[in-house]
């Protein structure tokens, strides 16, 4: 499906945390994707409307933003284009929580991407969360497929094995570098690509999402062997090398899923 989105070229509109608004925008490049990040209610509609996917991402969030999000959400819902919820950092502050659950009310999610901290606060769970990271013990599984069932929608949990589930089938990713967990805005830029992906494949998320993660984490496990000597800062350089270079076939031969 790379292919897909190099030929294509999609929109995709990124409302995303302004931490990591350039990483993203050079990783969806490199993906095939054309970002775009309109963060103003005066437009956010109309730019998601013109969009082939909408990332919702709450890393730097604020009542105006979620107001914006709600306006691109409802644009994307109309315009039948897949919307993807970064929940970053929920059950941090009670405000992230309330903007979370105010998106799962008034925008049709097609896709929630979060590590199982962020994916438990969804449901109401405890779990530790320090900043925007988040961790739980648990079975990511159960997490994934309870989380898809609950906001009806595909969900990934992102970790050591990735989880993706439409609330019945479960599907797990092994692909992916520990490295990628210590450089700022991978996750981020994951949900970017994930919106990507759908956008080439809107009739079938388990498998948009899969490819997605899995074409993620073979880039990065490219980009270690690249650069395990050198550092994170050469890591995360070549990682978005890395996502440019990588063709279907390669990511396919390297896979680990279930």
């Amino acid at each position: 499906m790379g292919e897909m989105i190099r030929k294509a070229n999609p929109l995709i509109h990124c409302m995303t945390n302004v931490v990591v608004t350039n990483f993203t925008a050079n990783g969806m490049l490199a993906v095939g994707a054309s970002p775009v990040m309109a963060y103003d209610q005066e437009e956010s509609a109309d730019m998601a409307g013109a969009a082939k996917a909408l990332l919702l991402n709450i890393g730097t969030p604020s009542v105006e933003l979620g107001k914006a999000m709600v306006s691109a959400g409802q644009a994307a819902n109309k315009a039948g284009i897949p919307v993807v919820l970064d929940p970053v950092g929920i059950g941090a502050t009670s405000f992230r929580s309330e903007l979370c659950k105010l998106l799962l009310e008034e925008v049709d999610i097609s896709i929630i991407r979060g590590n199982a901290g962020e994916v438990a606060a969804l449901l109401g769970k405890s779990g530790t969360v320090k900043g925007v990271d988040g961790q739980i013990q648990g079975d990511s599984k159960e997490l994934a497929r309870k989380a898809a069932e609950t906001f009806h929608c595909v969900t990934i949990v992102t970790g050591e094995i990735d989880c993706i589930s439409d609330g019945h089938q479960v599907k797990t990713v092994a692909n992916g570098h520990p490295w990628l967990s210590d450089v700022v805005g991978t996750g981020c830029l994951l949900g970017g690509v994930v919106a990507a992906y759908a956008s080439q494949n809107k009739d079938d998320l388990v498998t948009a999402s899969t490819e997605a993660v899995v074409f993620y984490g073979v880039a990065a496990e490219r980009a270690y062997e690249k650069t395990a000597g050198d550092g994170l800062g050469s890591f995360r350089t070549e990682f978005i090398n890395q996502l440019g270079k990588l063709t279907d076939a390669e990511a396919k031969e390297s896979r680990r899923t279930e």
